[in-house]
């Protein structure tokens, strides 16, 4: 048992590749790491990426995107899409979060991002949950963004896909900052939704109770 307080090193620590070495061993060649971000957001889209990694990659520093700077995000992007054998992004947009409600909505962008892939893979490893409906074989893993390098590459990829997103919208709506907070409930957007109320890129189906949503 680790001493209270003290930083759990799993955690701190880069994303394994344990999960895909014995997936590759059975057989699997081509494993994909699937993860979504914006899921808390009070406004944008919920975007999902599909990554397949190489075996052997060299790629130093995979973890979960929220534990990682703008900086080091983006420079992980790169090397991600410069490496990788495939990836695909999906998103779903405020009008249908609103209609399916935000846990479809994101099963739905993982969905076609996995089968934006191509060719499909033999694998799929999910942050958290199974994806309905889907042909491949596939494993949630809850905490799967910290354990396992591909689902972090996913997430990164979907981060950094989602944040520049939002500079766009940050550009149509500016008065609600989203180039700061991208769309997530902090004190600045409460702020400026009591002001101007709900902008086209919000959600309608969404209330914001706290300025201390968690940002993912």
């Amino acid at each position: 048992m680790r001493a209270p307080g003290r930083p759990n090193r799993a955690r701190r620590g880069s994303a394994r590749r344990t999960t895909e070495n014995e997936l590759r061993r059975l057989g699997f060649a081509r494993v994909a790491g699937v993860d979504e971000v914006g899921r808390g957001a009070l406004a944008g889209p919920v975007v999902a990426a599909a990554v397949v990694l190489p075996a052997g990659d060299r790629l130093v520093g995979l973890r979960d995107s929220k534990l990682l700077s703008p900086a080091a995000r983006e420079g992980l992007n790169e090397q991600i899409l410069g490496v990788c054998l495939s990836w695909a992004v999906g998103q779903r947009h405020t009008d249908a979060i609103d209609r399916l409600n935000i846990h479809h909505a994101s099963l739905a962008a993982m969905h076609d991002a996995v089968l934006g892939l191509s060719p499909l893979p033999d694998f799929v490893l999910v942050d958290a949950f199974r994806i309905p409906q889907l042909s491949v074989p596939q494993r949630g893993i809850v905490g799967g963004d910290g354990r396992c390098a591909a689902i972090a590459a996913a997430s990164i990829v979907a981060k950094v896909f989602r944040d520049r997103l939002m500079l766009d919208l940050h550009a149509r709506y500016p008065r609600y900052g989203f180039d700061r907070h991208k769309g997530y409930g902090t004190a600045q957007h409460l702020t400026a939704l009591a002001r101007y109320g709900y902008s086209p890129a919000h959600r309608r189906s969404f209330r914001p109770t706290s300025v201390f949503d968690t940002i993912g």
